[in-house]
């Protein structure tokens, strides 16, 4: 029998979902959070609910039932020797924080296999793409710096496609499905790398969970490409709907920013397929639209970029920058995506003059 892989995971709010299919699929997930999120977890477990075909309600996947283990720590007592596999977890801007940056150039020197659930991709991965000049897209990170250490062959992204939200009545430790699709996640250059990745997908694939006397196959899953644009489809749907939540007063759900000017939508989600297919990506990993808007309809809040601008935050992941500028270098303009990131721009500037920065 093979031993149980360990997994280091930076981020406890989206990551403690694959941390809890890791642990369900018999291997060893460590999350790196806040100290307050730490004792919680080590406490009492997480808590991931969601919704299974054929099964009414929801179903409540505890942490502390599953065959691996799953742990929580601080940033300061983090460390990845000992683990062979590391997600990147946490919203871009978060790895400029001190301790974080300090751990993640430990794990970049390290030399692990790292895979990203960020919505935009890390710099070395974006390396990869054969035609993208990486050096005119620093200006899209919060600090580009934070990625000089790693090797673009040991980075690869996943597109974090499920939808998840803490429920703000609940504990920090819980964590619920809304959209329970799949992790699509590139292959990493290297084959040995990609063995890992291979191991999770399979392993993942295979677990089962008791729910009530019977073992049940749960959704969301790990799913390895050997293509590097899969994870890209992403993009279109953050740019039609997760960044157009975002309005110069207020904000809105994604199903409004989907459905409020469907004509806007499609031509803003079609622009950004057409912009990866000239990258290199085969049309067919491309989401059709239809698609999209099906399952935005129920996406009835905000997207976390729009609820974190709402906040008063004065960095967020930027991925429509860097759809911007992507484009810009394949010579592609959109006036619809202009005007979204001169939204965003302008909404983060006010919250940094109101806070002080």
């Amino acid at each position: 029998m093979e031993t149980p892989l360990s997994v280091l995971i930076f981020g406890a709010s989206y990551g403690s979902l694959l941390a809890s299919k890791v642990a369900l699929a018999g291997h060893s997930a460590t999350m790196v959070c806040t100290p307050a999120e730490a004792e919680l977890f080590n406490r009492e477990g997480a808590i991931v609910r969601l919704p299974v075909k054929g099964r009414q309600g929801l179903v409540e996947v505890w942490s502390r039932a599953l065959p691996g283990r799953l742990s929580a720590c601080t940033p300061a007592q983090a460390s990845p020797a000992g683990h062979d596999f590391v997600v990147m977890g946490m919203q871009e801007p978060q790895y400029r924080s001190a301790g974080v940056r300090e751990l993640l150039a430990a794990v970049a020197k390290e030399k692990l296999p790292c895979m990203s659930i960020m919505n935009i991709p890390p710099l070395p991965y974006l390396a990869r793409i054969p035609g993208v000049q990486t050096a005119s897209l620093r200006d899209c990170y919060a600090e580009a710096a934070v990625w000089d250490g790693f090797d673009p062959n040991l980075m690869t992204l996943c597109s974090p496609d499920p939808q998840a939200f803490r429920p703000p009545e609940e504990k920090l430790n819980v964590l619920q499905v809304r959209l329970p699709t799949n992790f699509k996640s590139a292959r990493f250059e290297g084959a040995p790398q990609t063995a890992i990745l291979r191991r999770l997908e399979a392993d993942i694939e295979a677990a089962r969970f008791e729910a009530d006397g019977e073992r049940i196959e749960l959704p969301v899953k790990l799913k390895v490409h050997d293509s590097v644009f899969v994870p890209l489809a992403k993009w279109a749907m953050l740019l039609a709907g997760n960044y157009r939540c975002i309005q110069r007063a207020g904000v809105r759900s994604i199903r409004d920013a989907v459905h409020g000017d469907p004509e806007t939508s499609r031509s803003v989600y079609d622009w950004v397929v057409r912009l990866c297919v000239a990258l290199g990506a085969d049309a067919k990993h491309m989401v059709p639209f239809e698609k999209y808007a099906a399952a935005a309809q129920s996406l009835i809040t905000p997207s976390s970029a729009a609820r974190a601008v709402a906040a008063g935050a004065s960095n967020i992941e930027r991925t429509d920058r860097l759809v911007r500028e992507i484009g810009a270098q394949k010579g592609m303009r959109s006036a619809a995506i202009d005007e979204i990131v001169a939204v965003v721009d302008a909404r983060l500037e006010a919250n940094r003059a109101r806070s002080g920065q």
